[in-house]
């Protein structure tokens, strides 16, 4: 289904059925599609693209999870966050520098949903 189908999708009674499968925890997102494209430096990146039914529960998520977690994010963080972006975070690499700091910390989790042990993980108490 694509994006301009959903809405036709949702008023024939489709998300209901989704809806109730959420709330009775049965919900069972899609396998993904894998794409691979092309890098400028000549790499190759794996892109995972999922329905759009899931994308649109993982946005619903996101809009309620955002606003609860960022504000604990450190000042520092740009990747992946509301109103931020690479060009502000060299920004502020060179602001840190002319302050006189001489070190800044690149974190990047490339692949890192890709190789982390899954059962272990969801083992750890984050709450």
């Amino acid at each position: 289904m694509t994006i301009d189908e959903f809405p036709g999708w949702v008023k024939a009674g489709h998300w209901n059925t989704v809806r109730q499968s959420i709330l009775s925890g049965d919900y069972q997102p899609a396998p993904v599609r894998r794409v691979v494209i092309g890098k400028p430096d000549g790499g190759k990146r794996e892109l995972g693209i999922p329905t759009v039914v899931d994308r649109v529960i993982q946005q619903a998520i996101a809009q309620i999870l955002m606003p609860i977690f960022d504000p604990g994010f450190s000042t520092d963080s740009y990747g992946f966050r509301p109103g931020r972006n690479a060009h502000q975070a060299v920004r502020r690499v060179q602001s840190i520098l002319k302050e006189g700091r001489r070190f800044a910390v690149d974190v990047d989790l490339s692949k890192f949903f890709d190789r982390v042990n899954h059962d272990l993980l969801m083992t750890l108490p984050f709450w």
